[in-house]
């Protein structure tokens, strides 16, 4: 299953999907806060980060299975 989240801070869908046992193949991560990704990265280090969700495109990405994000925080 790929997984695509945007505005995705430090990961907590990662965590949620963890929690309830959801297996996931690919997951990736449009964030751009240094400190956010920095702590995905530490506790989730197969995570692609993608950058800004406005240079994300769907046609670069494989069929992806589930997306969601969060609020943006600026």
């Amino acid at each position: 299953m790929n997984i695509l989240s945007l505005f995705d801070g430090m990961s907590c869908g990662q965590i949620a999907l963890n929690r309830v046992g959801i297996k996931y193949d690919n997951y990736f991560a449009s964030e751009i806060d240094k400190h956010a990704i920095k702590v995905t990265q530490y506790n989730y280090p197969n995570t692609v980060q993608l950058g800004s969700v406005v240079d994300v495109k769907g046609e670069d990405l494989p069929k992806i299975d589930l997306m969601f994000g969060g609020r943006p925080c600026r």
